[in-house]
């Protein structure tokens, strides 16, 4: 099944991806699919490990079934000064 969804990117990873935001159509079956596509698509480098996703502004699991028209966050960690 096809779901299109709202990629949103925060820190280095909007630098890594050149954008701020984009809408990709994915097969992917949960969250952790669709951040390997995104990661292959963009050169991403950091581990999903690491990140932190959440989808329609509340943080998520990446085994939770990727939904159709939602919009997920893509974040990494994130250094106070």
């Amino acid at each position: 099944m096809m779901a299109t969804v709202r990629l949103l990117y925060f820190a280095s990873l909007r630098e890594a991806a050149g954008r701020d935001d984009e809408t990709v159509h994915s097969s992917a079956g949960d969250l952790a699919a669709l951040y390997a596509e995104t990661a292959a698509r963009h050169g991403l480098q950091w581990p999903r490990e690491r990140l932190r996703v959440a989808v329609d502004g509340a943080f998520a699991c990446w085994d939770d079934a990727l939904a159709d028209g939602s919009e997920v966050a893509f974040i990494p960690p994130v250094s106070g000064g």
